[in-house]
């Protein structure tokens, strides 16, 4: 490589790094014009899919969005100073309908194809280089370049700038986990810890046997395919066949019910005028403590506000019938009203209580049922089931859909505030990044034919007398046993626990972190942060591993999306930084 080309190395070469590509595309031409540039992709997966959407995976795994809700491009909405560079969905791009859900080696093919777009617009001076290995280490003065060293090869990569998009990560096993495995191997149980279900040996898990299962998210949906379908059963309508080869599925988590299903319809009509009390002037409020915010005191009154006011707005224009007050004289007092006295007002408003917006119910559907027996369960839990599949695809509730909308614009705003814990993240996930709504049905099927068993709420597993034993609140002192456990979760990698060799060292070397294990990014561009609070000029971290993660893998049009707004300045700052550089300083 020759002195005089700059070099800048991205270490991760699926969505997120993709989308940096892209940035840097659109904003090259006028940024880095007649300036020679090596851009290096370090990632062992093919550029674009990455890992999580490479095609090497079972087919029968689809994309937990609509086709029409995915989109790798900008459009106006964005906050950037970058060019807008218009491109297809997912679905324009595929020639399908825009409410299926796609299957995930499909969206690995939409994103190689924006990966190839991407280098084809760079200028002419600009080289793009893949490097299919894993990067384990970077190092290098503060005000010089950076090494970049590889797994198995004897030479760093140099660089004048990193960028690390790493996307998700494995980590090591939390004491508990490690308790099990423990106990697992030395009993003969099998024991899957967390994992993205599509990388996992599930042959241990025997036809006709038991099994724990533990978590009730996307990655239990993940689990259930790939042991029955991929295992050989079929459905025939509302109907499961089994094939004799599944095992039998006993499933429960801290809810101990599934996410909520995707809504099933379109928007139609006003849209809610978002945000209104969580806007960038309460942000900046709560940046401006000098103790900092707390999420339950000072951030979560802010997201009750928004949507409550998201969904009474619906109601109050949608469906006036079902309120007793005009909009415009409850929309005055809502906005006055504090959480004591705004039961209050919502009552007198809105006379049928299914109408109005209760968080702390939606978020533990279970707590105080209680059930006499396990088969007594799988009735209630059908039935909670079928009643959102229900609700979710009939437009009477659309309320729902101005929530799912407030939602998004609220994670919008939290980006700027860092890492705020994990809770609120769960919770996004439960109520808006569920599952579609076929794959319930298709729980509901399993159930209905055995293969699958609700366990509950309040999950708990212990260990003893040579077996797995979970029990639950919902089914007070009943008992399952198995000889198989697996944790239906996604790791939860923090810097010190990430089994990724660069980020453990990045973090040794003196990387900030967060309270909850996230590497800490300055929010203006990306920079990482050492524990002064000092931007490093040359490393730049984005995505979830850092706590400026934003909400869902991908971005739906013209929804301003978060990531595309942070990719758009990391690629400026990059561009910027090597467009400045000294020959001299190059060398």
């Amino acid at each position: 490589m020759s002195p005089a080309r700059h070099s800048l190395v991205i270490v991760g070469a699926g969505p997120r790094g993709t989308g940096l590509l892209e940035r840097i595309a659109a904003s090259a031409p006028r940024l880095y014009a007649d300036v020679e540039l090596d851009v290096h992709l370090v990632d062992p997966h093919p550029p674009g899919a990455g890992r999580i959407w490479r095609a090497a995976q079972s087919p029968l795994l689809w994309m937990n969005s609509h086709a029409e809700d995915v989109t790798m491009f900008t459009d106006e909405t964005v906050a950037m100073e970058g060019p807008v560079r218009a491109g297809p969905t997912l679905h324009e791009w595929a020639g399908i309908h825009g409410r299926v859900f796609a299957g995930r080696r499909r969206q690995g093919a939409y994103l190689r194809w924006v990966y190839e777009q991407a280098v084809a617009a760079l200028p002419p001076g600009v080289r793009v280089h893949h490097h299919p290995h894993l990067a384990v280490r970077v190092d290098g003065p503060r005000d010089g370049r950076q090494r970049v060293w590889l797994q198995g090869r004897p030479e760093p990569l140099l660089a004048d700038l990193v960028v690390l998009t790493l996307g998700h990560l494995d980590a090591e096993l939390d004491p508990e986990q490690r308790m099990l495995a423990s106990y697992a191997r030395t009993h003969g149980l099998v024991h899957l810890p967390p994992d993205f279900t599509a990388d996992s040996d599930l042959s241990p898990l025997k036809a006709g046997e038991p099994v724990l299962v533990r978590g009730f998210g996307l990655a239990f949906v993940d689990l259930m395919v790939l042991l029955t379908e991929g295992r050989g059963g079929r459905y025939e309508g509302e109907v499961y066949v089994p094939s004799g080869r599944e095992p039998l599925l006993y499933v429960g988590s801290r809810r101990g019910v599934p996410y909520h299903s995707k809504i099933g319809y379109d928007w139609t009509g006003e849209r809610p005028p978002l945000p209104r009390f969580f806007a960038p002037a309460e942000v900046d409020a709560l940046l401006a403590r000098a103790d900092g915010p707390d999420f339950r005191r000072d951030v979560w009154p802010l997201i009750e506000k928004e949507l409550g006011f998201a969904h009474y707005h619906r109601l109050f224009t949608a469906h006036p019938e079902r309120t007793a007050v005009a909009w415009a004289d409850f929309e005055e007092k809502y906005a006055l009203a504090d959480p004591v006295s705004l039961p209050a007002l919502v009552a007198a408003a809105v006379p049928d209580p299914a109408d109005r917006l209760d968080l702390a119910a939606l978020d533990r559907p279970l707590d105080g049922v209680r059930y006499p027996s396990h088969a007594a369960l799988q009735d209630g839990l059908r039935a909670y089931v079928e009643a959102d599949l229900a609700r979710r695809h009939d437009p009477a509730h659309s309320p729902d859909l101005a929530v799912f909308l407030a939602l998004l614009s609220v994670y919008g705003q939290l980006v700027r505030l860092g890492d705020i814990g994990s809770w609120w993240h769960g919770f996004f996930s439960y109520l808006a990044s569920g599952p579609p709504g076929p794959r319930l049905r298709q729980m509901l099927a399993l159930s209905r034919a055995g293969v699958l068993k609700f366990l509950g709420a309040g999950m708990t597993v212990t260990a003893e007398d040579g077996i797995f034993r979970a029990t639950s609140a919902t089914v007070p002192g009943a008992t399952v046993e198995a000889r198989a456990l697996v944790e239906a979760r996604l790791p939860h990698p923090t810097v010190e626990r990430t089994r990724d060799r660069l980020l453990r060292e990045l973090y040794a070397d003196g990387a900030a972190a967060t309270g909850e294990g996230l590497l800490a990014v300055d929010p203006a561009d990306g920079r990482v942060l050492d524990r002064s609070g000092l931007p490093h000029p040359r490393r730049f971290a984005l995505g979830p591993h850092t706590d400026a993660r934003g909400a869902g893998a991908f971005t739906r049009p013209r929804t301003g999306g978060p990531a595309f707004r942070q990719n758009d300045a990391a690629a400026r700052a990059a561009l910027t930084f090597l467009r400045e550089l000294s020959p001299r300083a190059t060398a």
